[in-house]
């Protein structure tokens, strides 16, 4: 039976032809050639982060003070890294976390579209934001029977929001993941002092161009007037959302619901009273707010006020250790952004299958090393503050 952890002697046996990794296999060296490669403004807004990203910087370091304990003399040769969720096995607990820019990490303008490639190459699926340059009938078509999930950014406008969440329903993504964060755009200093935001420049909006209750709100269609449409789309951007409008947002879909941003166990205990099918744990990767404890410091409490209600978790994932880490604290799926998006920039869906491929390497071969052959075991191990 193959493992993830396959994937280091393909990469060992190329080597003796002579042939080396194409893109990174660890995250310091990917990002320094991502770098290089991606434009500045592109840079800037995959890269940075909210104020002086203190944040950002604790959520990749706080994995350095949870460690755990292996245990030996345990048969570990064969692992499982599959989980369950809304009723379906996943083969992995990865998966890709929504970007709004993914469409631009490429140099055709079609990141999505390697992405849902990417995910269709490994079996990790593509949690996608509403901000895409292709439409998510698109995406869906490119995944075929791959899973996904649609990430929501919640318009003010009832009917889009509406036609958004029915559009992909029925392009057969698996769950609307709801964005609670991000009504308002935090501070972003790399974004400002370059005066640069994507969307305003007419980048990622397709979803909301193709959309028949978004044109129904424009004199013109967006190609006639594309200034007008963007103008629309900003006027549109970011409903606040209260525990009131949950009713309202289970009545869209028949899809489960995730609520993304859940950092307090009050908030946690809360959307399980208010019928959330699955909390999503994350603090957007620093992006948003400044100044908070790190998201993995978070996950623990979320978890346990969660109860039987799965808990998804992102921010600071560098790693497959990082992986690991986060199910040991409860999470039921890990989810990854910046690393993919930068192998995205370095080599396509080629170069973000790598990533999603190293990242399940490591994290496989932790578990072989350590003695726990499945995601229970990983659970039941737990991880301790050091």
């Amino acid at each position: 039976m193959p493992h993830y952890g396959d994937f280091q002697n393909a990469i060992y046996g190329a080597g003796l032809a002579g042939v080396l990794p194409k893109v990174p296999t660890d995250f310091a060296t990917l990002e320094a050639r991502a770098t290089a490669a991606m434009t500045p403004s592109l840079l800037n807004y995959v890269q940075g982060g909210c104020g002086d990203e203190l944040t950002q910087r604790r959520n990749a370091e706080a994995f350095g003070h949870w460690g755990m304990v292996p245990r030996m003399m345990v048969d570990s040769a064969a692992r499982d890294l599959s989980v369950e969720l809304f009723g379906q096995r996943y083969p992995t607990p990865l998966f890709m976390a929504p970007i709004g820019v993914t469409g631009l990490c490429t140099q055709d303008q079609h990141g999505d579209l390697a992405a849902a490639r990417a995910s269709v190459a490994t079996g990790v699926p593509l949690c996608l934001s509403t901000l895409t340059n292709d439409p998510l009938e698109a995406v869906a078509q490119t995944l075929g029977e791959q899973p996904g999930f649609f990430q929501l950014y919640t318009p003010k406008d009832e009917a889009l929001a509406a036609s958004l969440v029915r559009r992909a329903e029925a392009a057969g993504y698996r769950a609307i993941v709801v964005t609670l964060d991000t009504w308002v755009t935090g501070w972003r200093p790399r974004d400002l002092n370059t005066a640069n935001f994507p969307q305003l420049r007419g980048h990622v909006l397709s979803n909301y161009f193709s959309d028949p209750a978004f044109r129904q709100l424009l004199d013109k269609p967006p190609q006639e007037d594309p200034a007008a449409a963007v103008r629309a789309w900003a006027k549109t951007f970011g409903r606040v959302l209260t525990w009131a409008d949950m009713p309202w947002l289970k009545s869209l879909t028949k899809l489960p619901i995730v609520l993304k941003g859940i950092c307090h166990p009050d908030d946690a205990r809360r959307a399980v009273d208010a019928g959330a099918d699955a909390i999503y744990c994350s603090n957007h990767g620093g992006r948003q707010a400044n100044g908070g404890i790190a998201a993995i410091d978070m996950l623990p409490a979320v978890v346990q006020a969660a109860g039987s209600v799965p808990v998804l978790f992102d921010s600071g994932v560098r790693s497959g250790t990082d992986v690991v880490k986060a199910l040991a604290l409860g999470a039921r799926m890990v989810g990854v952004g910046r690393p993919y998006a930068y192998g995205l920039a370095l080599d396509g869906a080629d170069g973000a299958a790598h990533v999603l491929r190293c990242l399940l390497a490591e994290a496989d071969l932790l578990m072989a090393v350590n003695g726990w052959p499945t995601v229970a075991a990983v659970r039941e191990a737990g991880a301790v503050r050091v």
